[in-house]
């Protein structure tokens, strides 16, 4: 079985690969994702259609990415640098006029039998708006 750390690499590769039915493929089918500041879904169905969002109007590079992981594997937390471009406006948010942005991110992982679990993300959403605006 794949290393924890080597499972949440190869998911934010594909990523910034832009390659979301890999990236998927980490994913158990009853995956938990917790959004920033947002409501918790569960399902891959829910993923992809958060991913389909994402995609609509962000474009985002990580980088600087740090894996942590506790002794068992079951856990694992990451922190990245997100780069990104406002393309299109999402509602409720200021308009998209291709804002750039950069974001530290944290994010926190469960692992089970080899498959990411959940997904909770954490970015500071008043910096993020400070930028965009």
């Amino acid at each position: 079985m794949e290393s924890t750390e080597k499972i949440i690499r190869d998911y934010y590769k594909a990523f910034n690969e832009k390659k979301f039915d890999l990236m998927l493929s980490y994913l158990t089918d009853e995956v938990i994702h917790d959004t920033n500041q947002g409501e918790r879904t569960k399902g891959r169905n829910a993923f992809v259609n958060f991913m389909k969002e994402m995609d609509e109007f962000y474009d985002e590079h990580l980088d600087n990415i740090v894996v942590m992981t506790e002794p068992s594997g079951r856990r694992a937390a990451a922190e990245f640098v997100c780069h990104g471009v406002y393309k299109t406006t999402a509602s409720g948010l200021p308009p998209a006029k291709g804002q750039k942005y950069v974001l530290p991110v944290g994010c926190f992982f469960e692992i089970e039998n080899g498959k990411i679990s959940r997904v909770t993300n954490y970015y500071n959403m008043n910096d993020w708006l400070k930028q965009v605006k």
